[in-house]
């Protein structure tokens, strides 16, 4: 089964593993035709991160997260007087991380893909050829950007025709480079035809990525987050992504207390995982960077006395201000414009992927002889440290920007097990909502007893320490409840994220059989045999 953003996407991967290919071999299959039919987080010119867990129980995570350039520096998107240079970080060449989701597609498949580069990749290219439809979603979001891809490109582009939905849209200059990756591998898009005209067109716009940057991005193995959970083993994404230490951090905050007998959604379950989030969140920004250029202390940070102890001030009675809660600095989190997707193949195993330009089609910089878009990740970097990021969120000393660094991320691609075997595999966009919706649809399972497409579509909310607040997603939850959060002093907001999160899991039931949710909040689908 593989639950995507597109059904294109699910069914392409899923024809993969009929053919006898594994999880690994749909990986590549499904994360390239994502980057044909859902460009605004699909792509190759972007990154992400991958968690497995072999049908022999063995585990492991890669990361090929972007990279900020060799001529990068700590300082290089403020003015003379320090100051953020607006859009500088956001918009254009000047914004592109070097990208690593070609690298990571590879590496995941050198290692463990079973069929040829070739065979996988032959559909997607045949999809850009002959074409993809168009869904009522998509276009609305194609009006929506006309006007900043004109701006940005000085042009018209592939996406700014006039596209209704039921149109078809097809691209060529993706299914050439498709095509020449398909044939010289990764070398292709890192040293090959594809990478001279990438490093032209960015250097033309004023970018700062070389032949020598690209040449040198490796996508790097890394130890997953592995903590329990009662009976749950959870395997999450390490640093750099925040994502595995925050889902650990606020699992073990709330697991003394009896969730489930003060029922979904109730009073009660939003007090405590609302405070276990907003004590995490506090927390994490100060610590975290990419694990090669800072030293984390997970160890302390996972362990039971750290962890019961931040929840000792918490009372069912009130709030906890935020402003009395110690903490470091906020880091920046990547958008909410992010894609994931689930897979568990025939033979057992599962991976997880979360993949992402960061901000809705990235730095809107479309490269016409490559068919992609690049991505605006530096602005994932604290530009500088105390200053919010696009998204609000505050940066720290440990995210600061430095040559070859990977910024930052709250991507939290997850596997659970239960009794020593596969029980899900969970994940979704939404930025610093990833994490908060990630830990609902497994509490939603486990805690509830929903069914897996119950957990994806039940309401969620978000709470990050700052702003001082829940996000609720709009009018999904009761005015009695909101009046009783209100009176114990919770503050409440319905319009900040009307969508929060787009789940896309799989379950393994009892009898082995396989249950998808693939959140309605998208276009996002499941397909399987």
């Amino acid at each position: 089964m593989i639950v995507s953003a597109r059904e294109e996407a699910s069914s392409i991967g899923t024809e993969i593993l009929k053919k006898g290919g594994n999880a690994f071999d749909a990986m590549m299959a499904t994360e390239m035709a994502l980057a044909v039919t859902y460009p605004y987080a699909g792509n190759l010119g972007g990154g992400g991160f991958m968690v497995y867990r072999l049908a022999n129980g063995k585990t492991g995570a890669l990361d090929f997260r972007e990279k900020a350039p060799l001529s990068a520096s700590k300082n290089m998107y403020l003015d003379e007087e320090e100051n953020v240079i607006e859009h500088k970080s956001t918009v254009g060449a000047y914004a592109v991380g070097v990208p690593g989701t070609i690298a990571g597609i590879f590496k995941a498949h050198k290692m463990f893909g079973k069929l040829p580069v070739k065979d996988v990749l032959q559909p997607v290219i045949n999809l850009a050829e002959n074409g993809f439809v168009v869904t009522k979603k998509q276009a609305e979001r194609f009006k929506k950007y006309d006007s900043i891809f004109k701006a940005v490109n000085k042009k018209d582009i592939l996406f700014t025709k006039p596209y209704k939905a039921g149109d078809t849209l097809k691209n060529i200059q993706l299914a050439k480079t498709l095509s020449r990756i398909s044939k010289h591998g990764k070398s292709e898009f890192y040293t090959g035809k594809t990478a001279k005209i990438l490093v032209n067109f960015i250097s033309e716009k004023e970018g700062i990525i070389t032949l020598e940057d690209l040449a040198k991005y490796e996508a790097k193995w890394r130890d997953p987050v592995i903590f329990n959970y009662k009976d749950l083993r959870v395997i999450s994404m390490s640093p750099p992504s925040s994502g595995g230490l925050c889902l650990a951090q606020i699992m073990k905050q709330i697991e003394p207390f009896d969730l489930q007998s003060y029922g979904h959604n109730s009073l009660k379950a939003i007090q405590v995982m609302v405070e276990a989030e907003r004590r995490t969140y506090a927390d994490r920004s100060y610590f975290l960077g990419d694990p090669d250029f800072v030293k984390i202390p997970t160890e302390t940070l996972l362990s039971d006395v750290y962890t019961q102890d931040r929840m000792k001030d918490f009372s069912f009675q009130q709030a906890t201000p935020s402003d009395s809660i110690a903490h470091g600095d906020i880091l920046g989190y990547e958008s909410t414009e992010t894609t994931h997707y689930s897979i568990v193949d025939q033979f057992g195993n599962a991976v997880a992927v979360t993949t992402t330009l960061n901000s809705g089609f990235g730095s809107k910089l479309y490269v016409d002889e490559l068919g992609f878009f690049l991505n605006n990740e530096m602005d994932d970097f604290s530009s500088k440290p105390g200053v919010p990021n696009v998204y609000g969120l505050i940066g720290a000393e440990a995210n600061s920007i430095a040559p070859e660094k990977r910024m930052l991320s709250a991507m939290t691609p997850t596997v659970v097990e239960k009794d020593g075997l596969l029980y899900m595999v969970v994940g979704t966009p939404g930025g610093s909502t990833i994490i908060t919706s990630v830990l609902q649809t497994i509490l939603n399972v486990e805690e509830f007893g929903l069914t897996m497409q119950e957990a994806v579509n039940a309401p969620r909310f978000h709470h990050q320490w700052l702003p001082d607040e829940i996000i609720m997603e709009p009018k999904q939850f009761s005015e009695s409840l909101k009046k009783q959060l209100i009176k114990k002093g919770y503050k409440i907001n319905e319009t900040k994220t009307p969508v929060i999160g787009k789940v896309d899991a799989i379950l393994v039931l009892n009898n082995g059989f396989l249950e998808a949710g693939a959140d309605y909040r998208g276009d996002d689908a499941a397909s399987g045999f």
